[in-house]
């Protein structure tokens, strides 16, 4: 006899072969509209699911999960980050949960380069004055950005997505430098040329461009606060495309509105898309909305990935990228 289709829940729409292939397998209820769900909606939806499949813009808190009852086994995340999710609460009820790691390592490389090349060489300035229809010609004292051939970059966070970009930054002629809860292999480190700081404060107070690639977690929230903020020479740039929670968003702001710092180039806020409205009024801000892993391929690729780890469960086994407290 053949066992009964896992019923599975997925709260925002994917790619189409990714949906199509879920239907093939699961028992699934796709999103439509693509909206996000209400607190009310996630809470239902996790009641009548065997499966639920997540992504960022759901806040799964302790209070939640209290609400999911028997049905629920597995929160299989549409993502690598999981700071939305209470993973230890979970766990307690007896809920797995899994997540997309290493898929889009490579996209969200490429766009902390792009975000230092925008900020460094004044980019969205000539956009702008592109579509206005303001140029007037060539000028040698216009626009005048910076070589980042040879500037120090300081990572925060050397995993996968921290020694991508090192990789790319240092084929662009520029100095790695980093700072990690632990320290790489010294294999690593040497391939990467890479300088170990085991002070942050030391590290970011030397630094031309600061790259914030840690996640999410209580001890990274405000990591770079004012404190550590007016340790930047105001010479330097900031980039973030992992958290921004990371940042003190309110202090940052202050530092660029004051030129303490030269400029930021921001893909992800403190408070999603409720961005503080002094920062959006900044010319020396560059502002994405949180894109940086926004590729067709990668988003298949993390689709793919939440397909094995249902497919894992079902047959028995444990998914393949569970994720468990110890790893936060």
């Amino acid at each position: 006899m053949t066992a009964p289709r896992l019923s599975v829940v997925v709260t925002r729409r994917l790619p189409e072969t990714v949906e199509t292939r879920m239907k093939e397998l699961f028992d699934v209820e796709l999103r439509d509209p693509d909206t996000r769900m209400t607190r009310e909606e996630l809470g239902a939806a996790m009641r009548r699911s065997d499966v639920l499949v997540p992504c960022v813009t759901d806040q799964i808190d302790a209070n939640l999960l209290a609400q999911a009852g028997e049905k629920l086994k597995l929160i299989a995340n549409y993502g690598a980050g999981i700071d939305h999710i209470d993973v230890t609460s979970a766990r307690q009820r007896g809920i797995l949960v899994s997540n997309t790691p290493g898929v889009v390592t490579d996209d969200t490389a490429d766009m902390t380069l792009a975000l230092i090349l925008a900020v460094t060489r004044k980019i969205p300035e000539g956009l702008a004055e592109m579509q206005a229809g303001r140029w007037e010609g060539w000028s040698p004292m216009a626009h005048l950005g910076g070589r980042i051939g040879g500037r120090r970059l300081g990572i925060l966070g050397m995993g996968r997505i921290g020694q991508a970009v090192a990789r790319r930054a240092s084929a662009f002629g520029m100095q790695i430098h980093y700072h990690n809860r632990k320290r790489l292999r010294p294999e690593i480190e040497a391939d990467l040329d890479a300088t170990y700081w085991e002070s942050l404060d030391q590290m970011v107070s030397r630094m031309d461009v600061v790259s914030i690639n840690c996640p999410h977690t209580p001890s990274t929230f405000h990591l770079m606060n004012a404190r550590r903020l007016k340790l930047l020479k105001p010479t330097a740039v900031i980039v973030n495309t992992s958290r921004g929670e990371v940042i003190d968003e309110n202090a940052l702001t202050r530092g660029l509105r004051a030129g303490e710092i030269a400029g930021a180039g921001l893909d992800v806020f403190e408070h999603g898309h409720e961005i503080n409205p002094r920062l959006r009024e900044l010319t020396n801000v560059v502002m994405l909305p949180h894109m940086g892993s926004a590729t067709v391929e990668g988003r298949a690729e993390m689709g793919e990935k939440v397909i094995i780890n249902i497919k894992t469960f079902a047959d028995g086994h444990r998914p393949p990228d569970q994720v468990v407290p110890g790893m936060l």
